[in-house]
């Protein structure tokens, strides 16, 4: 199993970008439109309105969440309209989700997080996972479902998807797609779509495409899809970045991670330097050997974690795999070879070194 205990610095970057806010729609009062993050509102009701209390309308977002709720622990489907059940790994149930999850400390949930306690379902996953981001501390104006909604509609109103571009920030990062079907595929580019033009401030963003895709394997909806992968793309969190959104954040994550390997893996670190010409690009594709490269098995038990910690739950993947490689390279060392070749090999065959257990 990989360890993730070591103890490292909070990653550099992860500034969240700002985004506009949706101007009210025809016939709407300001306040009631779609822009409040996880808001629905029901009908005015007669004799409540401004007119009435004489003073102007006042948005009240109420959030109730009780400390035990029910939740199918059973490793069946239970979820995933978008994904392709054929290729979809099996779940390891049954979980072993407590009832009062959602009531447990911090850092108990991160304990149980990293010991794999909603790894059992799939159904488990895609009912915690909407919960857990809702709890992530993001800017007061995030874009949500509803936003998502009317802003597809918009774009997507008259065109196809496919006669719409990528955005900027994704040029020459990859896409996964994991297990998802035909139908998910189209629903990824049309949220990352979307995450471009509410999102105009993120320039370089190699993560956000793999947590897109990974977050949509769990949802029922591509709207609330949507809303959780923006609100951890406008985390305000103090203690937990989760997303680069310029190639300077990333860049200066590349330069922490090999300053991270240099200290803590100093065997992985000097195989690679005596095989690389330059460590540097070696280090460059570190987040590249967690998302694509790992199996979706793999990756979404960093999700889980990643949920709670942060991004630097990456950083110890990173380290953990960097260890891995060490111990599993040929007594001979790496001469002649392919260094960044080989990593993304080893971590697409995790599978024969580490059981995701």
């Amino acid at each position: 199993m990989l360890q993730l205990g070591l103890s490292v610095p909070r990653c550099p970057g992860g500034a969240a970008a700002a985004c506009p806010m949706a101007e009210p729609g025809t016939g709407e009062e300001p306040g009631t439109g779609p822009g409040e993050c996880g808001t629905e509102r029901d009908p005015p009701v007669p004799g409540t309105g401004p007119e009435a209390l004489g003073s102007p309308p006042v948005t009240i977002v109420v959030t109730s969440e009780a400390d035990t709720w029910d939740i199918d622990t059973s490793p069946g489907r239970g979820c995933g309209p978008f994904v392709d059940w054929a290729q979809m790994p099996e779940a390891q149930g049954p979980a072993r989700i407590p009832r009062d999850v959602l009531g447990r400390p911090p850092k108990e949930l991160k304990r149980l997080a990293r010991e794999g306690c909603w790894a059992g379902s799939h159904a488990g996953r895609a009912r915690l996972y909407p919960r857990l981001i809702q709890r992530v501390s993001c800017r007061l104006v995030t874009p949500d479902a509803l936003v998502y909604r009317d802003v597809a509609g918009r774009l997507f109103g008259q065109r196809s998807v496919s006669s719409h571009p990528l955005p900027e920030f994704l040029e020459g990062c990859p896409v996964p797609t994991y297990c998802l079907s035909p139908r998910g595929v189209t629903a990824l580019r049309k949220i990352l779509i979307c995450v471009g033009a509410l999102f105009p401030d993120i320039t370089h963003s190699p993560l956000l495409p793999a947590l897109a895709a990974l977050l949509l394997h769990y949802s029922e909806d591509e709207a609330r899809c949507f809303e959780s992968l923006s609100r951890l793309i406008a985390s305000n969190a103090p203690h937990a970045a989760y997303i680069d959104q310029s190639f300077l954040a990333h860049q200066a994550s590349c330069m922490t991670f090999g300053d991270l390997a240099s200290k803590h893996c100093p065997a992985a670190h000097k195989l690679i330097a005596g095989a690389a010409d330059n460590i540097l690009e070696v280090y460059s594709e570190w987040l590249s050997w967690l998302f694509p490269g790992l199996p979706l098995a793999y990756a979404v038990r960093v999700l889980d974690v990643f949920l709670l910690e942060g991004q630097k739950v990456l950083y110890r993947i990173g380290l953990a795999l960097l260890k891995q490689f060490r111990l599993s390279a040929a007594p001979a060392g790496l001469q002649g070879s392919d260094v960044k070749a080989e990593l993304q090999a080893f971590v697409r065959n995790i599978a024969q070194h580490v059981s995701v257990d």
